[in-house]
């Protein structure tokens, strides 16, 4: 009896490791759909997930906010710069019998040719018959009558996540013009670029204007659909009002997850390098200095002709989507940045550089400059020879602030 009881015992011990073997094998955890090195995964952006949004559009008029990224990926591959990889989002609902009524466009046009700042006007549009309606200069929010006979409004553009790129204050114009006509919206989310970190001088109210309509620091770390929300849940709408809000998430996607832009969001950010370093040299709009219009590498590199000779010069030219940038056909003395190493801050160091290299005699700072950072406090800094580390210290405050917020909205790890 006690060898056939220890015989058993073995047997049964015997086969629970067996079990439990196969058990461990079955339950081990599966590879991070995303991470800072590599997507497990690939990108699934919200105009992809068509099985999703096409029920809620289906027998309905609607109208579009889109430029030249609003396109519909073949496949799963929404990193891939191949023009035969993608449809346009308006072709695509055209094809398939959705009753697209017209386009509201943002800066830079529905084709995304026209240069920062040129008025964008009304039109039709060649290829589909669209009206399209410019939605920058005079008219920057739709009309109750732009909106009649719409049901459902769909957004779908790339952000680049910086505070005065201005898609987000389109994007907060028309969520405001659906709430107030009770009309549906629906933001189908993109990738964020620079979405794995939060930096840059906060906005102060007092100089909001359309590069800048919200107390958010310069660089958010938050896709279009998490800003959407937060806009709606912090009542930042006219007379506290809010949108109808529907968004189709992105797929396969976390804050650290590495996406290159297939498609450049505007003219003058032609690749990741520049996007990356649009949050740091974006300041120069509202300067003297160049930061790259009129030549190939714009927001790569910095300078002007009054800078000091070095070994580094550019000639700014006119070009796609700079028909006269600062200093055409002027020789600039400056800095190259095409090498750098990928940016994980705003780096103040190259407007320090700047402003120190200016003669005083020149004029530095432009009347757009308190616009672009947001607030006064920079160019005072700036003129009390404040260093980088001090200034970058110096937003920390209310950037901590800020991401108690920003938790509240967010749709991704």
């Amino acid at each position: 009896m006690i060898s056939i009881f220890f015989k058993n015992t073995y047997l049964l011990a015997v086969f629970l490791l067996f079990f439990l073997m196969i058990s461990c094998s079955q339950v081990q955890p599966k590879k991070s759909v995303n991470n800072s090195q590599n997507n497990s995964f690939p990108i699934l952006t919200g105009a992809q997930q068509t099985a999703i949004y096409f029920p809620l559009i289906q027998n309905k008029n609607i109208a579009i906010v889109a430029n030249q990224t609003s396109v519909i990926f073949k496949g799963e591959n929404s990193n891939k710069k191949d023009k035969n990889n993608y449809t346009h989002l308006v072709d695509s609902l055209l094809s398939l019998k959705i009753a697209v009524k017209k386009v509201f466009s943002p800066e830079h046009g529905f084709r995304g040719s026209a240069n920062a700042g040129e008025k964008v006007t009304n039109g039709i549009d060649e290829k589909t018959g669209l009206p399209i309606v410019s939605l920058y200069g005079k008219n920057k929010k739709p009309t109750k009558e732009q909106l009649k006979g719409i049901n459902v409004v769909v957004f779908d553009i790339q952000d680049v996540g910086v505070r005065f790129y201005t898609y987000i204050s389109t994007l907060h114009y028309v969520m405001e013009a659906c709430a107030e006509n009770n009309i549906p919206l629906i933001v189908l989310d993109r990738p964020n670029p620079n979405g794995y970190y939060i930096d840059g001088p906060t906005l102060d109210l007092k100089y909001k204007s359309f590069v800048g309509m919200h107390p958010v620091p310069l660089v958010y770390g938050m896709t279009i659909g998490e800003y959407a929300k937060m806009i709606n849940g912090e009542h930042w709408l006219k007379n506290g009002v809010t949108c109808n809000l529907i968004i189709i998430p992105l797929k396969n996607y976390t804050h650290q997850s590495r996406y290159s832009l297939p498609i450049r969001p505007s003219p003058n950010l032609p690749n990741d390098k520049a996007i990356n370093l649009y949050p740091s040299l974006g300041f120069f709009e509202g300067t003297t200095i160049n930061a790259g219009r009129g030549t190939e590498y714009q927001f790569q590199q910095y300078g002007a002709p009054f800078f000091p000779k070095s070994n580094f010069s550019y000639t700014p030219k006119p070009n796609f989507g700079a028909k006269h940038p600062k200093f055409e056909n002027k020789l600039c003395y400056g800095v190259n940045l095409k090498n750098v190493a990928k940016l994980k801050t705003v780096n103040i160091q190259y407007l320090i550089d700047a402003y120190q290299k200016t003669p005083k005699n020149m004029t530095f700072f432009g009347t757009t400059f308190t616009k672009h950072v947001g607030n006064l406090i920079l160019e005072k800094q700036l003129k009390e020879g404040k260093t980088a580390e001090e200034i970058h210290n110096s937003w920390q405050p209310k950037i901590e602030l800020f991401k108690k917020i920003r938790i509240k909205y967010l749709i991704y790890p």
